[in-house]
């Protein structure tokens, strides 16, 4: 077991370090080149197509509404890492780590926007006359026959990451943050857990995207509203911390209080690599819920998809990134939840680490849930639509061990499973980039203008399986 163990760290590390993180960053700024910076450009734009997105009579194929799958891929990538993650980032690569997470947003909406247009265009029908989509399909309907055997290692990895990374891992930082906030046992965490969990999943895209429209809103803007009180409290602290952030990325971090020192080196890979566990941009996920959105375009489901990317580093995790900034925790040594727990108190003392505690427990149940509809597509690519019940019950199963017991191997396994459905999903942006490139030049042909509506041409014609 040591022996697995020390494997999985090495490979991990591998995974994880300085190619993987290159080749994602490189393949969303030569996107961003191809796109002539559409997606740093169109950001206003994305915004009104979300808007546009939930008027009734607009939308096209799909079994839920653009706003719903955009809800759906952002309750999988709002999670414990817009919390614990920005926090350790900080905690150990310094302030700097905020503005490379800023960065890698930046350039992983050209990502995200490419793998939403690829999912939308080779989208299947399958036999229960559902939508379907992803990388897998991406793969497989548009790059031929020879890569197939890439879509089902991308399937492979996602279907067993999932149940770590999307589910185990979730239900055990809630249980840990009720055990600590509130002193609920964990066991009976689990149990709460596992049936909210159930009777979710357990219904399905159709349950699972009208749970999400609701809830992420509602809980994005009570975490926005309590970052603006400690914002307002330490007001004065602000323009210090935009100047601190700035300095350094660019130079390093002397020792101070319990912050050990940072280089630059330092602060840009935990910036980057944070950036991209939070946000997702590169690892094909978000594709996954679009192809179940109404659309009659790829582009208009790219955009709405981009800006999920710039909604979860650019907003979400700046305000924890702010937060524990201006309220001088930032090199107190601690890190991740409990450094984001001692921001809230600092600001709201004896309350703050309450209301930390609550939305790391929401943030991480919508975690489940989008998740558990990425793990049920990539089995049933494999093995088809018979393995989604089944698999609906083993995802509901499995949250209560994960409340209960330690998971500090499943973790390191799942981390390493979840990078490399990075390299297929890569692979995929690149060859078919010219497809994405001529679906763009099209769409704004018609629809780029100031003001243009939801396109209302002839819908995508998927692959009836």
């Amino acid at each position: 077991m040591q022996s697995l163990h020390m494997f999985f760290e090495w490979l991990n590390g591998l995974v994880w370090g300085v190619p993987m993180i290159t080749l994602i960053l490189g393949t969303g700024l030569y996107l961003q080149v191809r796109l002539g910076f559409m997606p740093l450009r169109k950001i206003i734009y994305g915004f009104r197509m979300i808007g546009q997105s939930r008027q009734p009579g607009n939308a096209g194929d799909g079994e839920i509404s653009p706003f719903a799958a955009l809800m759906t891929a952002l309750s999988a990538t709002v999670g414990t890492g817009n919390i614990a993650g920005v926090a350790a980032a900080i905690a150990i690569g310094g302030p700097g780590a905020l503005f490379w997470m800023w960065m890698t947003a930046f350039v992983g909406m050209a990502t995200k926007y490419a793998e939403v247009v690829l999912a939308v265009k080779y989208r299947e029908v399958d036999e229960r006359g559902e939508h379907v989509g992803g990388p897998m399909y991406a793969i497989k309907n548009g790059l031929g026959k020879r890569w197939r055997w890439l879509a089902t290692v991308f399937a492979v990895f996602g279907g067993l990451a999932g149940f770590g990374i999307g589910n185990m891992v979730q239900a055990n930082g809630i249980a840990s943050a009720m055990h600590n906030a509130f002193g609920v046992e964990t066991w009976i965490t689990g149990l709460a857990l596992t049936l909210l969990t159930g009777a979710v999943v357990l219904g399905g895209i159709k349950r699972i995207g009208a749970v999400a429209e609701r809830l992420v809103p509602a809980m994005c803007i009570g975490y926005i509203a309590c970052v603006a009180v400690i914002l307002a409290v330490f007001a004065d602290r602000i323009p210090g911390a935009f100047a601190l952030i700035l300095h350094h990325a660019f130079n390093p971090v002397a020792a101070t209080g319990g912050f050990v020192g940072a280089s630059v080196m330092l602060a840009l890979q935990k910036g980057v690599a944070r950036g991209i566990f939070s946000n997702e941009a590169g690892l094909g996920t978000a594709g996954i819920a679009q192809a179940a959105g109404a659309t009659r375009d790829p582009v208009f489901s790219g955009l709405i998809g981009m800006m999920g990317t710039f909604i979860d580093t650019i907003i979400v995790c700046t305000c924890t990134g702010l937060a524990i900034i201006v309220s001088g925790v930032w090199d107190s040594g601690q890190t991740g939840a409990i450094l984001s727990a001692a921001a809230f108190e600092a600001a709201m003392p004896g309350v703050g680490k309450y209301l930390l505690a609550g939305s790391l427990a929401v943030f991480a149940f919508t975690t489940i849930l989008g998740w558990a509809y990425y793990g049920e597509k990539c089995w049933a690519y494999l093995f088809g639509t018979v393995t989604e019940k089944p698999f609906r019950l083993l995802w509901t199963l499995a949250v209560f061990p994960g409340a209960v017991l330690s998971l500090d191997f499943a973790w390191l396994v799942a981390d390493t499973l979840n990078a490399l459905m990075a390299i297929p999903n890569l692979i995929s942006l690149l060859l078919l980039s010219p497809v994405i490139v001529r679906l763009t030049r099209e769409y704004f042909a018609n629809h780029g203008h100031a003001g243009a509506p939801m396109p209302t041409g002839k819908t995508s014609n998927p692959v009836k399986t």
